[in-house]
């Protein structure tokens, strides 16, 4: 499902990052969670057109692969790469069925990643893989949409998204349309938004401890850019949430 989702939209997927939630709150949450990255190696999973492999290579990570199940996705993220060069490796792969990875990492990345498991069992998988390639007390990072989102709240069309349930329940949680409202023309993708106890025990079984859950923070520059009661619906109703654990 999302593989043909994905491949549709290519470099498109870059405008993305423009979008007021994205730019102001996403990107500066994401690394604030993943911190210092300098000497350390890092796998970015579910890595897109490479946005946040370029953004850890660029504060001083010693080594990044990123990897995606999309080949349109990698095509654009090797672009990149070829127009400015930083070191990075891209690969096509199915986080669910990663191919073991050697040296280990210090520490990975999943924005938007973990949601795209078929079921439970596809979720433990992911987990096991990732755990699996992290060295001992290795960082696991996970951006994704907010297990307790309630979408009877305010619209989040003036941050640059639409979020809607399909009316479809998946085992691991409801299925959700989101949209990006790009011009021209919007994107939508469908994925399922795991129930928080479904992460949790899946993370847990594939080995990972010291889970916690991070809120989403929008940035200093988004308040000065836009003022805080432009972000109240998204803060006091946030759609999307961080959670950092380890191996």
């Amino acid at each position: 499902m999302s593989v043909q989702q994905y491949d549709r939209i290519g470099e498109a997927f870059e405008g993305f990052k423009a979008l007021p939630l994205v730019r102001y709150g996403e990107v500066p949450s994401v690394l604030a969670l993943v911190g210092d990255v300098r000497g350390k190696s890092v796998l970015d999973l579910a890595c897109g057109t490479g946005f946040y492999s370029r953004e850890l290579r660029r504060r001083g990570a010693a080594e990044v692969l990123g990897i995606d199940i999309s080949t349109e996705m990698i095509a654009a993220a090797r672009a990149w790469e070829e127009r400015d060069p930083l070191g990075i490796r891209y690969e096509v792969g199915d986080v669910a069925e990663l191919r073991p990875l050697e040296p280990k990492f210090d520490a990975a990345l999943a924005v938007q990643c973990l949601n795209y498991a078929e079921d439970v069992a596809a979720l433990e998988r992911m987990c096991r893989n990732v755990h699996r390639s992290l060295v001992p007390g290795g960082d696991f990072f996970v951006f994704a949409q907010n297990p307790d989102y309630r979408f009877d709240c305010a619209s989040l069309e003036q941050y640059g998204f639409r979020c809607e349930p399909t009316g479809e329940e998946a085992e691991a949680g409801p299925r959700v349309r989101v949209t990006a409202l790009l011009d021209p023309p919007p994107i939508s993708i469908v994925a399922t938004c795991p129930r928080r106890e479904v992460y949790e025990q899946s993370l847990r079984a594939a080995g990972f401890h010291d889970l916690e859950w991070v809120p989403l923070r929008i940035s200093e520059e988004g308040l000065r850019a836009f003022g805080e009661d432009f972000w109240a619906d998204a803060l006091a109703h946030p759609p999307l949430e961080l959670l950092r654990c380890r191996a």
